[in-house]
């Protein structure tokens, strides 16, 4: 009754949102209230779920998204990504930049929390859609989702691919190897399909996309502060604010993989401080660029955009906490029991089948892997299948439709200036593309890797 339960709610916030159109907050705290009340774990155990999911969200997340919302803000304001789509543009042209993107986050950025790589990619994604044409920033959406996640579960150091490889006993150089392969792979060909699907009328800009306010200044116009008119610092400098949080997070994941300690290493590495240093460099460029007035405008009205993400996502975790009081995830672990012996395809099949349940329950791509992971190593020796193979295909699992139980969901719905209904048709679409579009090299590599 739990997973039905589970089901029941997830379905009535969507059809809330969509059909009722109500607001996505009271729709989420009124899915929070039926599930912990029909699912029996009462009255005082819902409220405290719903407030310590909002908590932790908050504690782990809130400075990110705050501080990457200004830094957004203030890089607008100088002009900074109008100058960066304008260089990629060059380099790519319009209709290759959202493969370079889904490319680049699948590859280089797996190191960097999603929650950082979205909110300092979808002011790039935003930015460029107009370059794109009617569907731009669906397609840069969707790229910009399935690039996040396909190395979030594929590539070493990706959070999920360095679970999976360690309760898998999988060698991380032999995870690495195989899904810098796979990521990628997996992330152009989702883009591709995703392309043609949106070619084929998927996407409603007038019902599927909400007014984002940008903050910013059009570049053929004075920057604020500025009466002469743009006084720009060179491109390289100006995207510091991204670079510097990007590689001192990346360097202290390599670092811990590498096995150095190192206690200035560990603060500077963490994402709350490399973000906030960013912010610093991006508050500095900005108060040089456009003055004290135009550095006050851009903080104002990212501070706005701020409370309003934060709001939606602290509620989205406060849905999966209330998921979490279930136990619904032991309730679908003990529904499961890998068959030892069984055929190669339906081993992979089934590490499949069980992680992308779990995420659907769930809500939380790591949570459904580290999970799923935990649920098949007692037997992955019995199957006669290289862990190698197990493993991916769980991770392809995980990927499973990203929906409303997950408070990256409604960070991305935000953050992209998506409604509910487009966000579901471009987070949602293309993870699931991503899961079944990633299944068949899974599969090859099962029946070539040696168990």
């Amino acid at each position: 009754m739990i997973a039905l339960h589970t089901a029941i709610a997830i379905v009535a916030i969507v059809l809330l949102i969509i059909k009722g159109k109500v607001d996505p907050i009271i729709s989420l705290v009124l899915g929070c209230l039926y599930l912990g009340l029909a699912s029996g774990i009462g009255f005082e155990a819902t409220v405290d779920a719903i407030t310590s999911g909002f908590g932790d969200i908050m504690a782990k997340i809130g400075l990110l998204i705050g501080f990457g919302v200004l830094i957004g803000g203030l890089l607008n304001t100088t002009g900074t990504f109008s100058r960066l789509v304008t260089v990629l543009l060059k380099a790519t042209g319009p209709a290759r930049i959202p493969y370079a993107l889904a490319i680049a986050l699948s590859t280089i950025f797996p190191a960097i929390y999603v929650d950082v790589q979205v909110v300092l990619g979808a002011p790039v994604a935003r930015k460029s859609a107009p370059h794109i044409g009617r569907n731009g920033l669906a397609l840069m959406a969707g790229a910009l989702g399935t690039g996040i996640f396909c190395g979030y579960v594929f590539v070493v150091p990706g959070l999920s691919a360095i679970s999976i490889a360690g309760l898998l006993q999988i060698p991380l150089g032999t995870y690495l190897l195989y899904g810098i392969v796979l990521g990628p792979l997996t992330a152009v060909l989702t883009t591709f399909v995703f392309s043609r699907m949106l070619h084929h009328g998927w996407w409603k800009p007038a019902l599927d996309e909400e007014e984002f306010d940008e903050s910013t200044t059009d570049d053929d116009d004075p920057i604020p502060g500025q009466d002469g008119g743009h006084r720009l610092p060179p491109l390289a400098l100006a995207l510091l604010p991204i670079l510097i949080p990007l590689v001192l997070i990346a360097t202290g994941a390599f670092a811990g993989l590498a096995g150095v300690k190192n206690e200035f290493l560990g603060f500077v590495a963490d994402a709350n401080v490399a973000m906030f240093i960013g912010l610093l460099v991006a508050y500095v460029l900005a108060r040089r660029t456009v003055g004290s007035a135009g550095t006050d405008e851009a903080f104002s009205a990212g501070l706005h955009t701020t409370g309003e993400i934060l709001l939606v996502t602290g509620v989205g975790g406060s849905l999966g906490a209330v998921i979490k009081a279930t136990g619904l995830a032991d309730v679908l672990g003990s529904l499961f029991s890998a068959d030892a012996g069984a055929p190669i395809i339906i081993s992979i099949l089934l590490a499949w089948f069980i992680a992308a349940v779990l995420h659907l329950a769930i809500g939380s791509v790591s949570v459904a892997a580290i999970t799923a992971a935990g649920i098949v190593a007692p037997i992955v020796g019995s199957t006669g299948v290289a862990p190698i193979a197990i493993g991916l295909a769980i991770a392809a699992g995980s990927l499973f439709a990203l929906q409303v139980n997950s408070n990256f969901f409604w960070m991305f719905k935000a953050l992209l200036g998506l409604s509910t209904q487009g966000a579901l048709k471009t987070m949602t679409t293309v993870t699931a593309i991503a899961s079944f579009v990633s299944l068949p090299f899974i599969i090859a590599i099962a029946f070539i890797v040696p168990a």
